[in-house]
């Protein structure tokens, strides 16, 4: 296998590293036992903790022990937002997203064979300590003036909201993870997002000044659109990794939308395909990118990890039929109501002209323009043409008894919903 901080360099996955040379010794000496937390802030992942949980499962598969810690007391408390601070969630909200959260860490890691993962929760070790100990052991280790310079404390400080001693303190309890896993699995590599750099080496300190021993920590850079954007977010939200959040479909064309230029980097960094693979589908994007191979590509891996291949098979499916490359009536109900939530739409309580429609739903400006498609052959209920420029939908026609898919040309669609 190639050095496994060679393959995170290629994939554009190793930002920052507290010491490189020795990092990769420890590998070589290996096996390393590693860490990454995800703190239950949300009731799910999103794609920038997806980075994080792809660089663990590459670092596994490299022959190393991963340990993927759900944040139940950090949860509670949460790391400090550059600009305002953190609403406090109900411990009994936090434990049901601990739940959640664990159930997507668990998705992507391998819990068996010689390198299985495990899931610790750190309010294990957290919740039995008192304040005169945590301070004591704990806090003792820390000095004010470095904790005033990490990013995230600096911004707040110098800004309006300032920031409360509950955050400020969330950087101890993140190097309390690090030292308590040191002790109890060996653990000496800690992983995160770049932008995580003052909480992640805030253990790196903790460790060596309480047990007087060096480990690393490695960080991921932000990934991000072309235009520089962040990676996490999109025109309606976060891209959530559950089902509930972000249906499987609007998921798959997230990842289908994928800008060209964009392409190559996140085959390198949300899949598992080999350097030869990704420069395949690279050149295909540049001599042939109306084909979009390497987007599919991406989609389809992207959505099997996190959703599952049935998932998968389903939304491709969905998306196919929705332009005429597949039968509409035999997607489920779930999958078509997730695919025509992604188009314009319109509700109607009554069905009137298919003209009347197709300017409900906006795909077409007015009644007229309506009209006119369909007496130039242009429009399609179904993914059938329409031929009469007067016709009418029956119930019929209404897909799983309640949806009409509109089509104007090739490409431009739109959804009516009969609602009783």
């Amino acid at each position: 296998m190639t050095d496994i901080v060679d393959e995170l360099k290629w994939r554009g996955l190793l930002a920052l590293c507290t010491d490189e040379e020795a990092l990769r010794k420890a590998f070589a000496d290996g096996p390393v036992t590693f860490y990454c937390g995800f703190d239950p802030t949300a009731p799910s992942l999103h794609m920038g903790n997806l980075v994080q949980l792809i660089t663990m499962r590459r670092i596994q598969d490299a022959g190393n022990l991963p340990l993927g810690l759900v944040g139940g007391s950090t949860g509670l408390i949460g790391d400090p937002k550059p600009t305002a601070e953190r609403t406090l969630n109900t411990k009994e909200t936090v434990a049901e997203w601990v739940e959640r959260i664990r159930v997507q860490v668990e998705r992507i890691l391998d819990f068996d064979g010689p390198h299985a993962a495990r899931i610790v929760n750190n309010l294990d070790w957290t919740a039995p300590l008192s304040a005169i100990d945590f301070l004591r052991d704990v806090g003792k280790h820390f000095r004010v003036g470095k904790m005033l310079s990490k990013d995230a404390v600096s911004a707040r400080l110098n800004s309006e909201a300032g920031i409360s001693y509950t955050e400020f303190s969330y950087q101890i309890l993140q190097g309390l993870d690090f030292l308590e896993l040191y002790r109890k699995y060996g653990c000496t590599l800690q992983t995160g997002g770049s932008d995580q750099w003052g909480n992640l080496t805030a253990g790196v300190d903790l460790i060596h000044r309480a047990e007087g021993v060096s480990v690393h920590v490695l960080g991921t850079p932000l990934v991000t659109k072309a235009d520089g954007t962040k990676f996490g977010k999109t025109e309606t939200g976060t891209v959530w990794l559950d089902a509930e959040l972000m249906s499987p479909y609007a998921f798959y064309q997230f990842w289908l939308n994928a800008e060209d230029s964009k392409v190559e980097e996140y085959l390198k960094i949300f899949t598992f395909r080999s350097r030869d693979e990704i420069g395949e589908l690279a050149a295909a994007t540049e001599q042939k990118p109306h084909l979009r191979l390497a987007q599919r590509a991406l989609a389809e891996d992207v959505t099997t990890l996190v959703h599952g291949a049935d998932q998968f098979t389903r939304v491709e499916a969905a998306s196919r039929a929705l332009f005429g490359q597949g039968e509409l009536t035999s997607l489920d109900e779930q999958t078509l109501k997730a695919a025509l939530a992604q188009l314009p739409s319109a509700g109607v309580t009554e069905l009137r002209p298919y003209f009347e429609l197709f300017a409900d739903t906006g795909i077409v400006p007015s009644r007229s323009a309506a009209r006119r498609a369909i007496q130039e052959g242009g429009a399609y209920a179904n993914n059938a043409k329409i031929e009469d420029v007067d016709a009418s939908p029956t119930e019929a026609d209404l897909l799983h008894g309640r949806w009409l898919l509109l089509r104007r040309g090739r490409r431009t669609l739109g959804a009516v919903e009969l609602t009783r």
